[in-house]
C-alpha cells in the first residue's frame, strides 16, 4: 500500500470530504493538520509546488493536488492504482 498523506484544518469541508474518501477505501494515511500554523502550510506550499489551498494529497510523496483531484482519480478508476503502487 502507497504511503499517503493529507494536510487538513480539521473544520474545512473539502478535508473531511477527501478523508471521507480515504476512510471508505480503508486507505491508512498520516494527517498533518496544520490549523493556523503559518509555518507549516508555508512549508505544505512549498511541498505542493506552489498550491496553497487545503487540503493537499500526496501519495508515495507525489502531489497529487486536493479533494476535487482525489475524487477524480476515484471516478476515472486511477486511484486504487496509485494506492497500490501501480500507477
Amino acid at each position: 500500500m502507497a504511503k499517503v498523506e493529507i494536510y487538513t484544518w480539521q473544520s474545512c469541508p473539502f478535508s473531511i470530504r477527501a478523508k471521507a474518501l480515504l476512510d471508505r477505501k480503508k486507505v491508512s494515511y498520516m494527517e498533518h493538520s496544520i490549523d493556523g500554523d503559518h509555518g507549516a502550510r508555508m512549508a505544505m506550499t512549498d511541498r505542493a509546488g506552489g498550491r496553497n489551498t487545503l487540503p493537499q494529497i500526496f501519495i508515495d510523496d507525489r502531489g497529487i493536488g486536493g479533494c476535487d483531484e482525489l475524487h477524480a482519480l476515484e471516478s476515472g478508476g486511477q486511484l486504487d492504482d496509485l494506492l497500490h503502487g501501480k500507477a
